[in-house]
């Protein structure tokens, strides 16, 4: 050592932490030095080791740095790093890592694979990363708890490194992981001492995670006899910041320094380090969250690999969120563009900046599921072959965004006035918040944007400030805030050139009974954005999935009556389900049945070849507010219908609520159009004013189209004269049958069992049954004029 300073506890600490560092051979092979010479509370300077290159200089956020392993400049190039598709890239994250067994089925994925050269990048192992980060802030929280919990971090590597190796291989890992122990231990002491940890410090403390994932892959490879070495990325990566928490490559320094490296090791599989990387000054740093996956990118394209795979534990990206619809589907195919815009909406592809740098070099990434080897996958690319070029190709995916509040700003004195969208995002840019979409009329009477809803009243205070003058002139009418908002994206690179995408999208969100507050979509037509109640999100991702990807309508039926007729309907839809999806595209699932007394509700479809015993066994006590309920808060689904199969008044009067409800009626129940006209006017008036059916063609004519059919008569402008037919199946059975052999009673019975008449057969007999019909025909779009 040189220069002899008296140092504080705190510097002394780390000084130690470093010297054990070099003793021992450092976690990277690094020389590491330390300067202390413009810290005023010291005015010295101490140097560790007798290493070629620059000292640190201590700055109010930079301690310590690792002087660079590989000097570019100095070192000749004995081995000429190859580029091209000999190479594949490999990235596997914490899950996939996550045990001993894991790590060596992962040792077996790469070592499967024929490519000529690969590349594998790792995470640490599951939870590992939060443990570190955990070390951090209980150190400089001066929680002593900090060593009992860097105690479990080594347990944990420990006892992975005794079931994963053995021998030589197990001896010089445990013999490293303690020395690395040893030197964290040292450095979290001063953090602890300090009470304070720079990002680098924490950087640092963290990045080893990554370190000993990586040599226990590289072992566990090797232990089959393929050459492998294993790589600190740090050497290697270099980044700069370019915002808050995030950094951008610098690809001519890490080519150089890649080809450094390689020079040295060049070996045919390499395992490198993900998330961590280090500054142009070789100061350690991260790539922040979902660094693993921008490492494997970055990498890939230094080397211009084949394709890069990225394995996790789905079988690829799904068409949506399959925790909010069942029915997502794996795609095959995506392009750069439609992973970015998925990504940037929330969904768990990849984060946005690692598509950057294959996509600049048309690499193609894979993902792939570790689990289930023999899926295979979903892949980015340039642009995928579009196969069947129909309409609902066009569109990929979906994915939302929940708790967000819509800003909007409007004034007549917005109009033509150059500055009000800049005045606008620069008081929101002020308050930091973040703008996730922005809808503007041609009119610039309003300007809407969504940001998140923990921001919205920093935003609405700063704007109400900023215009307060306006506001008071009018020349602003208001600031307004809606809170409870979502946003529903639709993604497909192809909507641009594709004419219907925006009407398929709305038509089917106004067939669920949805309110659409605000929309936007850029001239690219990569994605349509929607903002909406929060509490419609699920059904209207739910709507736009089964318009585009299941069948063109998706029911969920509900039938109230499962006696004489609601049974016959039951059984049909049983024997003609398969037959509706397979021809028609309708999937048509049951999902509720009540009677007078019980009921049976499901989620997602009863099993009609047992509903009777289900409706005996497992039905709960029938209540109709509980039933429809149980209808209309079902997210499932987003077409709902009720079938009314019963005779009854009360029921009839709730179709007017159902229909506001956006739940479509269907009905063989005479009394709702037979009843007081203004209550029938009023439901076809809501009929047709909203995207809900009322059908009731099941009220005449014994099932056959009467209504329907003369309706089209008067449509195509036929003026119905006379109508003559039989009125009354029941009283046409009973007087046909009734010879004076039996008593007339016994007819009526006879009529009842064969399901001929109501339910009330006196319906019949009195005539009250003809009459409605007779009014149920005459009513009917007015179908007789006298």
């Amino acid at each position: 050592m040189t220069g002899r300073v008296a140092l504080p506890v705190v510097h002394r600490a780390m000084v130690a932490s470093l010297a054990t560092n070099i003793r021992q051979g450092g976690t990277s092979a690094q020389c590491w030095k330390y300067d202390l010479s413009q810290d005023r509370s010291l005015g010295g300077s101490v140097r560790i080791g007798q290493s070629q290159g620059s000292f640190l200089t201590h700055r109010s956020t930079n301690l310590l740095r690792p002087a660079a392993a590989i000097s570019v400049e100095q070192d000749d190039v004995n081995t000429y790093l190859p580029k091209g598709d000999m190479w594949s890239v490999h990235k596997f994250g914490g899950t996939c890592m996550g045990t001993p067994q894991r790590i060596q089925s992962v040792a077996d994925i790469v070592l499967s694979d024929s490519s000529e050269r690969k590349l594998v990048i790792v995470s640490a192992m599951s939870k590992v990363t939060d443990m570190m980060y955990n070390l951090v802030h209980k150190a400089q929280s001066r929680d002593d708890s900090y060593m009992i919990a860097l105690e479990e971090v080594f347990e944990k590597h420990m006892a992975a490194a005794k079931d994963l190796l053995d021998g030589e291989d197990l001896a010089s890992f445990l013999s490293q992981l303690h020395s690395d122990v040893s030197s964290l231990r040292a450095m979290l002491s001063a953090i602890y001492i300090a009470g304070h940890a720079t990002e680098s410090f924490s950087d640092f403390v963290v990045g080893h995670g990554e370190l000993w994932s990586a040599q226990m892959l590289s072992y566990a490879i090797k232990k089959s006899g393929a050459p492998c070495s294993w790589m600190d990325t740090r050497e290697v990566l270099v980044v700069k910041p370019s915002g808050p928490n995030q950094v951008d490559p610098d690809y001519l320094e890490s080519e150089k320094r890649l080809q450094k490296w390689f020079s040295r090791q060049p070996a045919e599989i390499i395992v490198a380090t993900g998330f961590i990387a280090s500054t142009a000054e070789n100061i350690p740093t991260t790539l922040k969250r979902d660094g693993s996956d921008f490492s494997a990118a970055i990498i890939g394209s230094l080397v211009r690999a084949r394709q890069v795979t990225i394995w996790t534990d789905v079988d690829g990206v799904f068409s949506a969120d399959p925790r909010k619809v069942s029915e997502a589907v794996i795609l095959s195919t995506l392009s750069y563009q439609e992973a970015w815009e998925m990504s940037y909406f929330g969904a768990n592809v990849l984060h946005p900046r690692t598509i950057i740098p294959v996509m600049k070099d048309n690499i193609p990434i894979v993902i792939r599921n570790m689990f289930n080897i023999s899926a295979p996958g979903t892949m980015i690319c340039r642009q995928p072959a579009n196969d069947n070029g129909d309409l609902d190709a066009c569109v990929k995916s979906f994915a939302t965004i929940d708790n967000l509040a819509l800003v909007n700003v409007e004034g007549t004195g917005m109009a033509g006035v150059p500055g009000t969208s800049s005045a606008i995002f620069s008081v929101v840019k002020d308050v930091g918040a973040n703008v996730i979409m922005i809808s503007q009329a041609s009119s610039e009477h309003s300007i809407c944007f969504a940001v998140p809803e923990k921001e919205v009243a920093a935003v609405s205070a700063a704007l109400h400030v900023r215009f307060r003058e306006a506001l008071a002139a009018g020349r602003l009418s208001k600031v307004e805030v809606i809170n409870g908002c979502s946003i529903l994206a639709v993604v497909g690179l192809r909507m641009a050139s594709t004419p219907g995408v925006s009407a398929m999208l709305f038509d089917a969100l106004a067939k669920a009974n949805i309110n659409v507050r605000a929309i936007a979509q850029g001239c690219s037509e990569y994605n349509i954005t929607v903002v909406l109640k929060q509490e419609d999100c699920v059904r209207a991702l739910r709507a736009a999935h089964s318009r585009f990807f299941l069948s063109k309508t998706t029911l969920a039926v509900g039938i109230i009556g499962p006696g004489l007729i609601g049974g016959t309907l039951l059984n049909q839809l049983k024997d003609q389900a398969a037959v509706l999806k397979e021809n028609m595209n309708i999937d048509l699932r049951v999902i509720g049945i009540t009677g007078s007394s019980t009921m049976l509700l499901s989620d997602t479809g009863i099993d009609l070849t047992q509903w009777k015993e289900l409706l005996r066994k497992e039905a709960e006590p029938a209540d109709l507010a509980n039933f429809v309920r149980h209808m209309s808060d079902n997210h499932v689904f987003p077409n709902k219908v009720l079938v009314d199969c019963t005779a009854d008044t009360s029921v009839a009067s709730h179709y007017y609520d159902w229909l506001k409800k956006g739940i479509h009626v269907i009905t063989p129940n005479k009394k709702a159009n037979s009843g007081p006209l203004d209550r029938y006017l009023k439901l076809r008036t809501l009929q047709r004013a909203s995207y809900t059916h009322y059908f009731y063609e099941a009220t005449v004519g014994a099932g056959l189209p009467i209504i329907s059919t003369l309706r089209g008569l008067l449509e195509t402008g036929d003026k119905i004269l006379r109508i003559e037919g039989i009125f009354s199946g029941t009283l046409s059975y009973i007087f046909n049958n009734f010879e004076g052999t039996r008593t007339f009673s016994n007819v009526v019975a006879e009529a009842k069992e064969a399901g001929y008449t109501e339910p009330d057969p006196r319906d019949d007999l009195s005539g009250t049954d003809v009459a409605r019909k007779v009014e149920l025909i005459s009513c009917s779009d007015k179908i007789l004029e006298n």
